[in-house]
């Protein structure tokens, strides 16, 4: 038989391969000491993987005897530097086989122990072993490394999301120097906001993944603290010349990730969409609020796809002059606050504390301290939602919490808030907001708002349940097309519409 290669039996290698396979097919970590314990029952000898030259053990059989590797030492610093192969020697009465695995040093070494030297056949099914065990182990590594591209490119896509948020294009071309994503490149972006089920956006955002981690010329972010929502920065360059008004016109013709987000939505009854209006990117932000609220109006739609209807903001119908004054005096105090302060304030007038903790990696409690410090130089309690609406309007008009360079006209006080709003324009955008609602629906929200934003204690002052209220809350979204409950970008319209038409109602 001299020179002829001993082989195991076919039944051991069919063995070997179908446990190879089950772990292969697992998708996760291998069971390294399960393919040790199987060839233990197939030679009788105790087996172990040595991870490096230091002799730590990854994984071994039960009876391994491992007060024996103090003395292999040696050996196993050079089978696991690559100097050796494989090596055999007595540690005393046992006969240890040592073999190094793999390419990169420092190598792991499988080591068997038994009372003598392996039968040719054993020998062979222990190399063929110790290949079974490198694969594995190549394919966690692949694995790994793949699912860390997978978090760094979220990340990174994420990075880009809040630099735009924040209307700085520029921050994000740097952060993504020599992969730059094609969206930002566009003159012009839409956001379509998708709700799904949460353990599907990873499929969804993966299937139109392009090698360099971005989706083409789009971008598909996981929203950090909605799990249900996958936020697509589309691009939009085809109506450069068109208002930003005209958004279930603009829906008709959705492109790229758009039309495959409407197609997802066509075809999943819990899957819904808002489409925001066409915006320049340093816009983001708008666009962002805008497909919160068509997502509001999607989730009773009859296909569940929902674009923005334009509506002039309230700070666009005000008399400019008078309305700029009034706001200067309100956010004058914001001049001594840090910035980080005022940005951190600005965004949780927009969305509540936990979305703005999850999207600037900050605690709940830290978002606090900042709008209370905002809150204290203001005078304003930024916890109660007329007050917050206010100041949310009056950011609005002066574009920055600092702008407190101006003073009123001729030196007269500023006008007051009730004073812009007693303007006949003013009605009529409050009434714009508020006829398509019915009365019922109507006290409800009037209620809740009254509640400050409790539907606990909005139920109580009706007399009726706190799920009849987020029932009527729901339904006023949908006649609305403001978000409410979700993000929440909708409650500061409907407090300025039922204080409006307080006013002229007197």
């Amino acid at each position: 038989m001299g020179g002829v290669e001993e082989r195991p039996a076919a039944g051991q290698l069919d063995g070997l391969l179908r446990e190879v396979r089950r772990q292969a097919a697992r998708g996760a970590d291998p069971d390294l000491g399960r393919i040790l314990d199987w060839l233990y029952r197939q030679t009788g000898s105790h087996v172990a993987l040595v991870a490096d030259g230091t002799g730590r053990v990854e994984a071994a059989t039960e009876g391994f005897p491992l007060d024996a590797l103090p003395a292999l030492a040696p050996l196993l610093a050079r089978l696991s530097a690559g100097r050796l192969a494989a090596a055999a020697t007595d540690v005393g009465a046992l006969r240890m086989r040592c073999e190094g695995l793999g390419t990169h040093e420092p190598r792991p070494v499988l080591v068997v122990a038994g009372s003598s030297e392996p039968a040719p056949e054993e020998a062979a099914l222990i190399s063929h072993v110790g290949t079974a065990l490198t694969l594995l182990r190549h394919a966690e590594g692949s694995e790994r490394t793949w699912r860390d591209y997978q978090r760094k490119a979220g990340q990174l896509r994420f990075a880009v999301l809040q630099a735009l948020l924040a209307g700085e294009p520029l921050l994000a071309r740097r952060m993504t120097t020599g992969v730059v994503p094609p969206l930002l490149d566009a003159g012009r972006l839409r956001i379509h906001l998708l709700h799904c089920p949460p353990s599907e956006r990873d499929r969804i955002s993966r299937a139109q993944q392009d090698p360099s981690g971005y989706h083409g010329p789009d971008l598909m972010v996981h929203c950090p603290v909605f799990k249900e929502h996958l936020i697509c920065l589309v691009a939009d360059d085809d109506d450069e010349g068109e208002g930003e008004g005209e958004g279930d016109r603009s829906g008709e013709r959705g492109r790229g990730q758009g039309e495959f987000l409407r197609r997802l939505v066509r075809d999943n009854p819990r899957y819904a969409l808002g489409v925001s209006g066409a915006h320049p990117l340093n816009a983001t932000a708008d666009a962002y609020n805008q497909a919160a609220h068509a997502l509001a109006a999607a989730r009773t739609a009859p296909d569940r796809v929902a674009s923005y209807h334009g509506r002039t903001p309230l700070d666009g119908v005000l008399a400019r002059r008078p309305a700029l004054d009034w706001a200067r005096s309100l956010v004058r105090p914001l001049h001594s606050v840090p910035k980080t302060s005022v940005d951190v304030t600005r965004l949780a007038l927009n969305m509540p504390r936990s979305a703005v903790a999850g999207l600037l990696g900050l605690s709940r409690n830290t978002v606090s301290a900042h709008l209370r410090r905002a809150g204290d130089a203001l005078g304003r309690d930024l916890t109660d939602v007329r007050c917050r609406a206010t100041v949310h309007l009056a950011l609005a008009l002066t574009g920055s919490g600092s702008d407190g360079s101006a003073e009123a006209e001729g030196g007269q006080p500023p006008p007051t808030l009730d004073d812009l709003l007693a303007t006949e324009r003013a009605a009529i955008w409050a009434g714009t907001v508020l006829r398509p609602l019915p009365a019922r629906h109507r006290r409800t929200l009037q209620a809740w708002i009254d509640a400050n934003a409790d539907a606990q204690r909005a139920a109580h002052a009706l007399g009726i349940s706190r799920n009849t209220v987020r029932a009527h809350l729901r339904a006023t979204e949908a006649v609305l097309g403001l978000d409410l409950l979700t993000v929440g970008t909708g409650i500061h319209d409907a407090v300025h519409a039922l204080h409006i038409s307080d006013i002229h109602a007197k």
